[in-house]
């Protein structure tokens, strides 16, 4: 059994939260965030959108089905997690699980913590820890071991994290007759899977990268880390795709750069959305459906260019959760259709983005 070292998340409110370390043992600063997700931690914890944060998890008990095997399909891609290593520098939770059981585990949470460099902090109040978070805000943050150096606070979003986390060079899957574009600013493997068809040839690119260059049928914008004002480079190739009236979708960060194309503001959310059960209501419908969703920027709708709209509203805020245009082929989701680990029940934006084509 680890022998557990004490060691404190504070806030730079000057909050403090006391608990004990279970994963990789050196101090961490990032922002603080949470979810309440009450099940797939794998998939959350391998999702690049949680880069430079330190994710503190309101459900109770985490680490009870250990990790799932690192096993690959005919792709390369990871089948039980989102992306190659863990995102977030930091893991919170209220009680860590040291005995684990699941007919798919390889490994315990806290050895894949050690393995990943990830602090985990465990026997904290998240209750309390989330309140705060709902009440102020994120807010920058940092886990300080027992014993050791303290360290500044930072700010994750400064930097440009859709850089750290896209890749360097283009992949491609498939070789169907229908070209796609990924704009891979941080993308979950389940993106790239639910696109993967017999009918498709699907270009993985960075997300700076000139995809005009290529001759395409359809692009399609990820999700991604951080403050999507930093990708300008991106939005001046999506405004230069308009022209050519392809079918465009983006997911997460993807609704946010293809409403930036569209002359939209996109600002800071004062806690964002990350969980599974968000409500979204399809704008002049009746129909709602319960999503995942992992972000803290959202798009400000009133400043939409003429000829799009909003096309999907958060029920709990009346944030948006995605735009269209009116006339041509664009859309985007801000919650997570491939909804790696659930809710499925809006699968169906991949179907409808593929039969555009």
């Amino acid at each position: 059994m680890q022998e557990y070292k004490h060691a404190t998340l504070l806030l730079d409110d000057g909050s403090r939260f006391e608990g004990y370390s279970f994963g990789y043992e050196a101090s961490v600063a990032g922002e603080v965030v949470f979810t309440t997700a009450m099940t797939g931690y794998t998939e959350s914890f391998t999702d690049p959108s949680y880069r430079g944060q330190i994710l503190v998890m309101t459900y109770p008990l985490v680490g009870n089905y250990g990790v799932p095997s690192s096993e690959r399909d005919a792709h390369g891609i990871a089948l039980y997690r989102e992306s190659d290593r863990i995102h977030p520098l930091g893991i919170v939770v209220s009680d860590y699980s040291e005995e684990h059981s699941h007919w798919n585990a390889e490994d315990s949470l806290g050895h894949w913590l050690r393995q990943e460099h990830v602090f985990g902090l465990t026997g904290v109040d998240t209750r309390e820890l989330a309140k705060t978070l709902r009440e102020k805000g994120s807010m920058r943050g940092k886990i300080l071991l027992e014993g050791a150096e303290d360290i500044p606070f930072e700010d994750p979003n400064v930097r440009n994290l859709v850089a750290e986390a896209s890749p360097k060079e283009v992949t491609i899957y498939g070789n169907g007759p229908k070209k796609v574009v990924l704009v891979d600013c941080g993308a979950k493997n389940n993106i790239v899977r639910n696109l993967i068809r017999p009918e498709v040839t699907l270009y993985r690119v960075p997300w700076d990268y000139d995809f005009n260059q290529i001759d395409f049928d359809g692009l399609f914008i990820s999700n991604g880390p951080g403050d999507p004002n930093m990708c300008q480079v991106t939005v001046e190739h999506i405004r230069r795709a308009f022209e050519r009236k392809k079918p465009i979708c983006g997911i997460c960060m993807g609704n946010q750069l293809l409403a930036a194309a569209a002359g939209a503001r996109v600002t800071k959310m004062k806690y964002g959305h990350r969980s599974h059960n968000q409500p979204v209501r399809e704008v002049g419908t009746t129909r709602c459906y319960i999503t995942s969703q992992n972000h803290g920027y959202a798009v400000d709708t009133s400043t939409l260019g003429e000829g799009w709209r909003e096309k999907y509203v958060n029920l709990n805020d009346g944030t948006n959760e995605g735009i269209c245009h009116e006339t041509l082929p664009f859309f985007s989701a801000q919650f997570h259709p491939e909804a790696c680990s659930g809710p499925t029940d809006t699968v169906f934006i991949f179907d409808e983005f593929l039969s555009l084509l």
